[in-house]
């Protein structure tokens, strides 16, 4: 069973820009995904999709395997899932390689694990379509969690389910950028993951950090260098 990581960082970023080749804890943000995985034996190969030239040149410095995406999916309004599909087709009809299992590693959650990884690699098996990662929400639209109407009137969101205390309410999470882990051929066949049977493997926060602006960075700084 082979497993390919794919990095997708495109160079447009609005929250932070130029994030995905800034240095944190000596290193650009990118290349901490890309070593992750050549240090995990279970990984055959690791690829970066970008259309970013300064991202190719951090990519190829770090020894990862670099697909040109096209500009019409890296913009902010292209879907992700259709850079996944092209780089599963590059690799598949351009390089001629195949593989068994899809992991996707982004570049903005630099705190995660090898034991993160693998936990999500584990948790994909014949009856599940795809794992994601997800961390224990701060709040939960069953207690604490209001809307306004245009009166500026406020309602519980999910006000029709009546929860007293804040410990009754049932669990939610978070969806993280730790891993996602599925498989090429559902993704060629299926337009989201929601539309197979998804497994949610936790982590814990402080490896949950998912880097879209200026506070997040420093957030994950100062972990780093905790």
């Amino acid at each position: 069973m082979s497993t390919f990581a794919f990095i997708f960082a495109r160079g447009g970023s609005k929250g932070l820009p130029g994030k995905n080749i800034r240095p944190l804890a000596g290193l650009p943000l990118l290349a901490h995904s890309i070593r992750l995985a050549q240090a995990m034996s279970c990984i055959d190969q690791v690829f970066v999709s970008t259309d970013d030239a300064a991202i190719v040149t951090v990519a190829r410095e770090h020894g990862a395997q670099v697909i040109d995406r096209p500009a019409e999916l890296a913009t902010d309004t292209a879907p992700e899932w259709l850079a996944w599909r092209h780089a599963i087709m590059h690799v598949r009809g351009v390089l001629g390689m195949d593989f068994d299992t899809m992991l996707s590693l982004p570049s903005t959650s630099p705190l995660r694990s090898q034991t993160d990884v693998t936990a999500c690699l584990d948790a994909l098996h014949e009856e599940v379509d795809a794992v994601i990662t997800v961390t224990p929400s701060a709040r939960s639209p069953y207690f604490n969690m209001v809307k306004t109407d245009a009166d500026g009137l406020a309602r519980v969101v999910l006000g029709d389910v009546k929860f007293q205390r804040r410990q009754d309410v049932p669990a939610v999470y978070d969806i993280t950028t730790v891993a996602y882990v599925t498989r090429p051929d559902f993704v060629l066949t299926h337009d989201g993951l929601f539309e197979g049977r998804v497994k949610a493997v936790v982590v814990p926060k402080e490896r949950a950090v998912d880097i879209d602006d200026e506070f997040d960075f420093k957030v994950a700084q100062a972990l780093l260098d905790a």
